[in-house]
């Protein structure tokens, strides 16, 4: 029951993911949270975001940003990076992440997800066919909503480590 919240990996930080790797087995779009995803809560693009969409685009990768915020906080980070971008997404409705894959020319076989948190951003592109990336949050200073949630998601995960390392 718990595994339709289990995301496909579960990594340290956006930074540390092999996107090359993702390109040589097939993936081909890129559809990222921002908040505590790429930079904290509420901030801009950095230089670190910056250049990691260029080297996303020049290995060839279609990006989309998928955000349950507000247009302007949106926009405000997609100005620095350029890449198509969803906002006031309703998370984790599957409906946006599939209108991400389609602006993204992609199909959800070639799609990779990465985000921060487990019930809105894991759960809602898996249940959207998508390969799911969990990356620990940036900075541990959160919204209450989302640190009341990541209680739960400590049992989520508590179990989903069990069961990956015993394979």
């Amino acid at each position: 029951m718990l595994e339709k919240f289990y995301p496909t990996e579960y990594i340290d930080s956006t930074y540390q993911i092999d996107f090359e790797q993702l390109w040589n087995h097939g993936f081909r779009s890129l559809i990222f949270d921002i908040d505590n995803t790429l930079v904290p809560h509420g901030a801009p693009a950095d230089d670190r975001a910056v250049a990691l969409f260029q080297r996303l685009k020049n290995i060839g990768f279609s990006c989309c940003l998928l955000s349950n915020n507000k247009e302007g906080r949106v926009k405000m980070f997609n100005d620095s990076v350029h890449v198509n971008m969803i906002y006031k997404a309703g998370k984790p409705m599957v409906k946006n992440y599939l209108k991400a894959v389609e602006l993204n020319h992609a199909t959800p076989a070639t799609t990779v997800f990465i985000g921060d948190q487990i019930f809105t951003d894991v759960y809602g592109a898996n249940r959207a066919g998508l390969h799911t990336v969990l990356v620990k949050p940036i900075h541990p200073k959160e919204e209450i909503q989302i640190v009341l949630k990541r209680y739960l998601e400590k049992i989520i995960l508590h179990f989903y480590l069990k069961k990956h390392q015993n394979i």
